[in-house]
């Protein structure tokens, strides 16, 4: 039997795991956390598209037994003013990242697929027979018949691949996320443009109000995001929305749990996704800005994608079958979700412009606008 060794644990990892095996491939996943970075990221959206990617594979329920769903999105200005909105048919589910990992890893677990924990990787070497054998910084090592990195926005093994790779771009932006003990609409999207920050908020079944902020701000290592607060997150981010009067400084102020802050990125076209028998999938291969949301659910796709190939191919000509499939689709979503972000606090001028225009945009927009995206379907069965 062919066997993989998948490096990081995290969405696209497992499901990558849980597809190879359904395509008759063995897989081992590696991830460099000692627990599985279960409490790693706040939540996310997984859309339509993202669900299917795991019904292909009997694991839908990984998602739907732990989210919630969204029908509609509102927008309004820094005043509380609503602009326009929008129905979500078929929506969003709403799931914490620690949630969706578990849920992952249970259902791995119950195919006997093996998740190796604290497996950080720090190199990788070609076998005279053409296999690949990973190196680990606690010297463990692993040999297969290939290597599938889905280590994320800093991934190791795209390096691997080509030492003259793109870095991912820095989009001066950092994501702030919380859960307020506050009850609002359930069902919908609240997105508000505010004078210096946008901001993003949606309703729990229980009750709580999880929030997102994109506040301007420079880079910061991984330690630094770490070692400040939840206070000092949660005045920072509430600080950016002190003159509005939408609410969103009184709502974060509210929160009194976990506040977790990340860099946001994107990385628009990688020129290399494989090199032997080594490729990478997910962020590791292309990130879009968080605009959009759907980084979670194309590594799903890309995931499942690739397992159909090299259930198909030789595992060089399923890597360029993979790339073939999924490069076009993957890098239209990075363009769009760039596009969206816009400025984060346009002058005063650009504001009114934007409050005037932003319904008219949203009125004229096709209803089938974004089934490219949403509506994308993977049919097990079909040979790639």
């Amino acid at each position: 039997m062919t066997e993989a060794i998948i490096i990081g644990g995290g969405i696209a990892g497992p499901v990558a795991a849980m597809a190879l095996r359904r395509a008759g491939i063995g897989a081992t996943v590696y991830e460099a956390y000692p627990s599985g970075a279960e409490d790693i990221g706040a939540f996310m959206s997984i859309f339509p598209n993202g669900v299917d990617a795991l019904a292909a594979i009997g694991a839908g329920h990984a998602v739907l037994d732990h989210a919630f769903p969204a029908s509609g999105l509102e927008f309004f200005n820094g005043n509380g003013k609503r602009l326009a909105t929008l129905p979500l048919v078929p929506g969003p589910q709403t799931i914490t990242r620690t949630a969706l990992v578990r849920a992952l890893h249970a259902e791995a677990a119950r195919r006997d697929i093996r998740i190796e924990h604290g497996a950080r990787l720090t190199g990788a070497s070609i076998e005279p027979d053409g296999r690949v054998t990973a190196h680990f910084a606690d010297g463990r090592s692993a040999t297969g018949d290939l290597l599938i990195g889905a280590d994320g926005v800093h991934s190791r093994v795209r390096t691997l691949i080509d030492p003259a790779a793109p870095s991912p771009r820095f989009l001066g932006l950092r994501t702030i996320c919380g859960y307020a003990p506050v009850p609002a609409e359930p069902g919908v999207y609240r997105m508000t443009y505010g004078r210096k920050a946008f901001f993003g908020c949606t309703a729990s079944p229980e009750g709580e109000t999880w929030w997102f902020a994109n506040v301007p701000g420079p880079e910061l290592s991984r330690a630094e995001l770490r070692e400040n607060s939840a206070a000092h997150w949660r005045d920072h981010a509430a600080g950016f929305y002190a003159r509005d009067r939408a609410g969103v400084a009184e709502l974060i102020r509210a929160t009194t749990g976990r506040i977790t802050p990340s860099n946001s990125y994107d990385l628009a076209s990688l020129p290399r996704w494989s090199a032997g028998p080594m490729i990478v999938i997910g962020d590791a291969a292309h990130t879009a800005a968080p605009n959009a949301g759907h980084g979670a659910s194309m590594a799903m796709e890309d995931a499942v994608v690739l397992a159909q190939c090299l259930r198909d191919h030789p595992v060089r000509a399923a890597f360029a079958r993979f790339e073939e499939i999924r490069r076009p689709r993957v890098e239209r979503l990075v363009a769009t979700s760039a596009r969206m972000g816009g400025r984060a606090a346009p002058g005063p001028v650009k504001r009114l412009l934007r409050d005037l225009m932003l319904p008219r945009l949203l009125a004229k927009r096709p209803r089938n606008s974004s089934a490219w995206l949403t509506e994308h379907h993977i049919e097990w069965a079909e040979v790639q």
